[in-house]
């Protein structure tokens, strides 16, 4: 009777080992969406940071935003906070932190039963197992999740960005084509005020067909400039509307500035921008996260090349009028057949391609941030020659022009060719200061992350003075 209580407690406390060994979940980890949001706002000018995290407007809080005209930092606030494809990348962020969550459980423990006959005698078995494998390589495999999950942040972010990107984009073809709008508008005025002179001066003999033919010919043009203004002003405000997400009555309720900011002084200056991207650029910090999960994957599947595959469990077995019997098993599966040599074998292909990749990626990165600022400085220099000198020159002209029209010194045709020559010098001018803020937008994001398709989406700092992105230049998290 002794024999048996005894049993009956080992039995007890094994069960209950067990089960505690299963129970043992892992922790969740960390949420990832407030680290995104810091960030995010960590590479966000100034003005376009925001303190809260991402979270739909209430309609009262809306009509507050949307009250004043919207800046370009403004801009970029509401849509990282209204627009549904943010919230959806941030709910797709949360499954990846629920997928790594998962993987990093406590195997649970296997309970096998069984029930043997032998003419009228019965006999019981029952066994409880546990992977051993999957326990031990732990904590490889934590290494690889977590690796995992720090990419797919990274990605996230970058992903974030370049809404951001996308939204500035958007709104300085928005106030450019309007601000081009408002100006087609004053041309229309002025071209129906001088085709209605002509006909009042062919009227009276001092204009003749071929004169009236070329004032009409100037106000059709300005018709269909204005009506090119127009179209382009709807579609880059819809544009703008759509990266913001707003419908319904918030549509038109924004309000725009007038014009772009002014043309700086100096553009930014160049030197160290390519250790800045190399450095800052989150498509490359995902990359080098990738590349760590691709090592912790080798080394994972280097450890259980032979032995993918071990059981320990307690049995017991009772059989009619005998003693328990109880005693331990260790199962595992012979590398007879499969010798794991294909699976290392892909591990290490995929590790090299990671580091090829990672080192091709760091080499796209220091073109696109030199064709950038390339770009901003021949736009910065283009601006401001149309800004200092032709648009300056054209007034002068035009003002000139009219001093001797009122003293009778030249004639209507010669200050009518100069009108048009100015409305081409101010509307080139607006291009150009569009073209540099467009610019300038694009070399942001070229530092922080590429414009164009998403990253392997923090961490060793690249090698500064390296003048090729060789290996050595973007080096994996440790």
């Amino acid at each position: 009777m002794k024999a048996r209580r005894a049993h009956r407690c080992r039995l007890a406390v094994t069960l209950t080992l067990a089960m505690a060994l299963g129970g043992c979940a892992t922790a969740p980890p960390e949420a990832s969406a407030p680290w995104v949001h810091a960030e995010v706002n960590r590479r966000l000018p100034p003005g376009a940071a925001s303190t809260e995290p991402p979270a739909p407007l209430s309609d009262t809080a809306l009509r507050e935003a949307l009250a004043q005209p919207l800046d370009a930092d403004a801009a970029v606030r509401l849509a990282l906070r209204q627009h549904p494809s943010v919230h959806a990348r941030l709910h797709r962020l949360g499954v990846a932190e629920a997928e790594a969550w998962q993987a990093l459980q406590w195997p649970n423990p296997g309970l096998s039963l069984g029930r043997l006959s032998q003419g009228g005698a019965l006999s019981w078995e029952a066994g409880l197992h546990l992977d051993l494998v999957r326990l031990l390589m732990r904590p490889q495999r934590q290494r690889v999740e977590s690796a995992k999950l720090q990419a797919e942040r990274r990605e996230a972010a970058a992903e974030l960005l370049r809404w951001a990107h996308a939204t500035r984009r958007a709104w300085v073809q928005a106030v450019a084509a309007q601000e081009a709008w408002r100006y087609q508008r004053q041309v229309m005025d002025a071209a129906e005020a001088s085709a209605e002179l002509a006909r009042r001066m062919e009227a009276v003999g001092n204009f003749n067909a071929l004169q009236r033919a070329r004032e009409q010919t100037f106000l059709a043009e300005a018709a269909l400039g204005l009506a090119r203004a127009e179209q382009r002003r709807h579609q880059s405000r819809e544009r703008l509307v759509r990266q913001l997400g707003l419908w319904g009555e918030s549509v038109d309720a924004l309000k725009l500035p007038d014009r772009l900011p002014p043309l700086p002084a100096t553009p930014p200056p160049s030197a160290g921008l390519e250790a800045r991207a190399l450095r800052e650029r989150l498509d490359i910090d995902a990359a080098r996260w990738t590349l760590t999960q691709s090592q912790a994957d080798a080394d994972l599947v280097r450890g259980t090349r032979w032995v993918d595959a071990l059981a320990l469990g307690r049995n017991w077995h009772r059989g009619h009028d005998e003693p328990t019997e109880t005693g331990w098993t260790l199962s595992l599966a012979l590398p007879v057949f499969d010798g794991a040599g294909p699976r290392v074998a892909r591990a290490q292909a995929l590790q090299a391609q990671r580091l090829q990749e990672l080192a091709a990626l760091a080499l796209q990165a220091r073109s696109e941030v030199r064709e950038a600022d390339l770009r901003l400085q021949h736009a910065h220099d283009i601006a401001r020659l149309h800004r200092d000198a032709l648009l300056p020159l054209r007034q002068r002209i035009a003002d000139e022009q009219l001093l001797r029209y009122n003293g009778m010194l030249t004639g209507v045709f010669e200050l009518l060719a100069d009108t048009r020559a100015q409305i081409q010098a101010v509307a080139s001018t607006i291009d150009a200061l569009e073209a540099y803020w467009l610019a300038q937008t694009d070399l942001d994001q070229a530092l922080i992350g590429s414009p164009g398709a998403s990253g392997a989406e923090p961490h060793a700092a690249p090698t500064a003075s390296s003048s090729s992105p060789s290996h050595a230049a973007v080096t994996a998290p440790h």
